[in-house]
């Protein structure tokens, strides 16, 4: 489903109308879904894990702390049971590791392996300086409208994904 507007090889213009603004970040927008899932791949690949298990590496580096299985499922989007094989998976490779939760012993946490963290950390050293490299020649509000816009896209992401999987 292309949208491409007719000035589409041209993204410095300043002339565009709503509609070809709109049309071109759709368009954009599915691009950069494609690229960035065989990126993921490509970086799951490197790694030698698979793209599920590299986006629930992602996810757990961005988390402050140690995680329940059940916050796992949550931010996958996993059954409870698919979230814990994943959790299985990781904690065998030397990915994750279980800890103890401080506050209730019949529960574990899980968090990324310290060595874990370190290995991908590297992986990531050369794309995250070239992802940045494309935001540094961005102002500041131009920065907070990406934000912005990534942010509140995410969250219509969830919810979507919430309707569909309820059979709404």
């Amino acid at each position: 489903m292309s949208t491409d507007s007719p000035r589409s090889s041209d993204p410095a213009r300043d002339e565009w109308s709503r509609a070809e603004l709109l049309a071109r970040i759709v368009t954009e927008s599915q691009r950069h879904y494609a690229d960035y899932s065989l990126f993921n791949q490509a970086m799951a690949d490197h790694v030698g894990l698979h793209p599920t298990d590299m986006q629930c590496v992602g996810l757990l580096d961005m988390e402050p702390g140690p995680v329940s299985t059940g916050d796992i499922a949550r931010l996958t989007g996993l059954t409870s049971g698919s979230a814990t094989r994943l959790v299985d998976r990781l904690v065998k490779a030397g990915i994750a590791e279980r800890l103890a939760d401080p506050h209730d012993r019949r529960r574990s946490l899980v968090a990324l392996a310290p060595e874990a963290r370190r290995r991908i950390g590297e992986a990531w050293d050369t794309p995250g300086r070239a992802f940045g490299a494309v935001l540094e020649s961005y102002s500041d509000s131009e920065l907070a409208v990406i934000a912005d816009y990534l942010h509140r896209a995410a969250e219509v992401g969830r919810a979507q994904a919430r309707r569909l999987n309820s059979g709404a």
